[in-house]
């Protein structure tokens, strides 16, 4: 290409259209030779109009004058080559600075211990401290323990599985504590109480981690976000919030502070947690409401907790850098809502405010949809990583097939530098196929179309005592997927949050969503509230089913909540027997299968529905999309004739075809990959050379467009179409070139 033709075209899309992203680590301080390379090579060989931004730096924290320099030098060369830095600020990068100002609100583990009674000899009882890491600290200082404190003992007879509550006694200052350090706490427990079979010891380990409930953190996190207020950043981001990470979550561990405990004493009439640890761990006989309860109440604290800090965060960014600032990036840790991420975060994903909606790896597609409701995203960006490339081309299809877009993590793992892993995903057609989804950017106005809902039970899926413990509805979200019918999966607290609501016409609705069907799963220990939002749309079009009894409200007490929901609502045993149901409730209204998913698993993850390579999907606002990308990660070729809302749509195209028409049947927007000719009522577009393009009626009615990748003019047979045209360069391919001179 003409350097001074490429010099008139920009490579990055405007700041109207939603962006492309990529990811970039700090292993290091970069000095200006360091971070100029590695951006002028993104700005030449990648279209990414963001990088979020992180540090991974051995001894240093987001405190330092040195990094935050450095920082701001990055971003405004950056700036300089059109591409923007999303900086990671998250307290977690200032853990040691925390610790120095707040040392006394630091996160504990709470752990209990059970030891059995052998004979009228004292038992020894040691409990060990975990050394935790996650993403933030692998190579940095890791949660590790700082401290150790016995808290409380208790002796009493076990039976049964649970303790028999005449015979609870609290022995703490009978016992011998032999040593308390980071690493352990050691216990002699004494045993001459008559009758008793066991005792439970528990000790705390402090973490260097700030306590999620600490009074001060809220406002350290706005101090660390104004202290970059003098960098030009387009935004800051923070991902994986809550607790430090537990990939192996027992009944036995709680995350505890003294704040913690006094929260919860308020919400709970006085309730001491300690205790109740004891009762949500073991068991009391007798006192099965209360341990409903008190779980009930504790994950609850986690959810609400863990979302008053996210939505705080992003309150922060805006008053700081502007109200068009990006929050980014994923709330989502283990990418699964299960076991872990209850113990991580409360399942706060719905709670965790964002610009645009946001996961990471593997999250199921049902959520990454659902978070795209919730936030009223046109698309939704998965920060993705694998292990190939292969895995990234494979996914920056059926991404879009679902109305998705990659941020481009480094390839993972491979070279130790987070730079050359970068590199690796510049190389071959991956950027060519991200360009082609990116024109979508342009003519998408709202996510996904999913026709189902299925609304989880969030106190019951949490609660270990329950009947469906660790169960959202995957099964039922993954088989609709799979059929044709994509689901939203949803908490039952949106409801509450009053996300979920009636629209003037009855529909069950979420942003922008209207649900033909819905399905409320398990929706033991919900709130009476939960009732009225299903009865208020009992004569509304969205066709309602339940899976699962409702025999407790939140607090453990008797609530016929199954008797309170509407007649309307068909109760069904089981998910196989729902499905043929909802099959029938689309049919009835008209609604179409779009391209089934297929079971899929990568890594460590579980495995759940993906779009495939090829295939079409629909969004809210009748945008039909064609994808194509299975046998060329460039795109395959398109050559069909579609069928959108009676009308007939024809395209010969490469990797990418999108249509919106409006009620009249005439063209309202349409995107194409290499596009060589396209037909519909009132418009035909024939060109001598395939171009990637869109085309849309702007806020006027008036045609507007762009093209991608052309070193020449706009094409005549486009000009006759409308003259307010833009252009886009393609990214210079990586390969091609032995040198980064070649292009400064």
């Amino acid at each position: 290409m003409d350097p001074s033709l490429r010099e008139s075209k920009s490579v990055r899309m405007p700041d109207y259209v939603m962006p492309s992203m990529g990811s970039w680590f700090w292993t290091k301080v970069l000095q200006p030779s360091d971070y100029e390379k590695f951006i002028d090579t993104l700005s030449l060989h990648a279209p990414y109009n963001l990088l979020t931004t992180s540090f991974r730096i051995p001894g240093k924290e987001i405190t330092g004058n040195e990094l935050h320099q450095q920082i701001k030098g990055a971003a405004e060369y950056a700036q300089k080559k059109g591409i923007s830095l999303v900086v990671d600020l998250d307290v977690r990068l200032a853990r040691r600075a925390f610790e120095s100002r707040y040392p006394d609100e630091l996160q504990e583990m709470l752990m209990l211990k059970q030891v059995k009674y052998t004979g009228t000899d004292s038992v020894r009882a040691v409990v060990r401290s975990m050394d935790l890491n996650d993403h933030y600290t692998h190579r940095t200082t890791h949660y590790i323990s700082l401290k150790g404190a016995l808290l409380r003992t208790y002796a009493y007879r076990y039976s049964g599985g649970v303790i028999d509550p005449e015979s609870l006694t609290d022995i703490t200052f009978e016992c011998n504590l032999l040593s308390e350090s980071k690493d352990s706490v050691t216990v002699m427990v004494p045993c001459d109480h008559g009758g008793l079979t066991h005792a439970c010891v528990m000790v705390s380990f402090t973490h260097l981690a700030p306590d999620v409930f600490a009074p001060h953190l809220m406002e350290f996190q706005r101090q660390l976000i104004r202290d970059y207020a003098d960098v030009p950043l387009a935004g800051v981001c923070k991902d994986e919030w809550g607790f430090p990470p537990c990939f192996a979550p027992t009944k036995s561990e709680f995350w505890y502070s003294g704040y913690r405990a006094g929260a919860y004493a308020k919400r709970t009439d006085g309730r001491d947690l300690l205790e109740d640890c004891l009762l949500m761990s073991l068991g009391i006989e007798g006192q099965e409401r209360e341990r409903r309860m008190a779980i009930n109440h504790f994950m609850e604290m986690s959810y609400q907790r863990n979302s008053e800090l996210e939505v705080d965060f992003y309150n922060s960014v805006k008053e700081v850098f502007g109200p068009l600032a990006v929050t980014a990036t994923h709330p989502t840790w283990w990418p699964y809502p299960d076991a872990r991420e209850y113990k991580k975060n409360g399942l706060a994903w719905w709670g965790a405010r964002r610009d645009w909606a946001q996961t990471d790896e593997l999250t199921p597609y049902a959520v990454r949809t659902s978070l795209a409701k919730k936030w009223q995203s046109p698309v939704w960006y998965n920060m993705y990583y694998a292990n190939n490339v292969a895995d990234y081309e494979r996914s920056v299809w059926s991404h879009a097939l679902a109305g998705g877009r990659i941020n481009y993590h480094p390839l993972y793992p491979g070279s130790e530098s987070l730079d050359d892993r970068t590199m690796e995903l510049l190389k071959g057609d991956l950027m060519r196929a991200e360009c082609r989804i990116r024109l979508l950017n342009y003519i998408t106005q709202t996510p996904l179309d999913c026709p189902v809902a299925v609304i989880f039970g969030h106190a019951c899926t949490m609660n270990w005592a329950g009947p469906a413990y660790d169960d959202v509805g995957m099964e039922l979200v993954d088989s609709l997927w799979q059929l044709g019918f994509p689901a939203d999966l949803i908490p039952s607290s949106e409801i509450r949050g009053n996300q979920l609501h009636i629209d003037d016409r009855g529909w069950i609705t979420y942003g922008l969503q209207r649900y033909a069907a819905v399905v409320l799963y398990h929706p033991e220990f919900e709130e009476p509230a939960t009732a009225g939002f299903f009865s208020r749309a009992a004569d509304g079009p969205t066709r309602m089913y339940r899976i699962g009894e409702w025999t407790q409200d939140f607090n453990g007490q008797d609530y016929n909540g199954s008797e309170s929901l509407p007649a309307s609502m068909i109760a069904m045993d089981n998910i196989h027997a729902v499905i043929p149901e909802i099959r029938k409730a689309l049919q009835a209204k008209g609604i179409g299968r779009v391209t089934p998913s297929v079971v899929f698993r990568e890594n460590i993850f579980p495995s759940s529905s993906s779009p495939p390579t090829t295939g079409f999907c629909r969004l809210i606002d009748g945008t039909m999309i064609r994808i194509a990308g299975t046998e060329h990660v460039g795109g395959d070729p398109i050559h069909t004739t579609m069928e959108v809302d009676g009308h007939t749509v024809f395209f010969d195209a490469v990797g990418m075809a999108a249509i919106r028409l409006d009620n009249k049947g005439r063209v309202e927007a349409m995107a194409a990959g290499g596009l060589k000719s396209f037909k519909s009522t009132g418009l035909e577009i024939t060109l001598n050379d395939r171009t990637d393009m869109a085309l849309w009626r702007n806020e006027r009615g008036k045609w507007e467009g762009v093209i991608q990748g052309t070193e020449d003019d706009v094409p005549p047979e486009l000009l006759k179409i409308t003259g307010d045209w833009s252009q886009l360069a393609l990214p210079l391919p990586y390969h091609a070139y032995s040198s980064l001179a070649l292009y400064l």
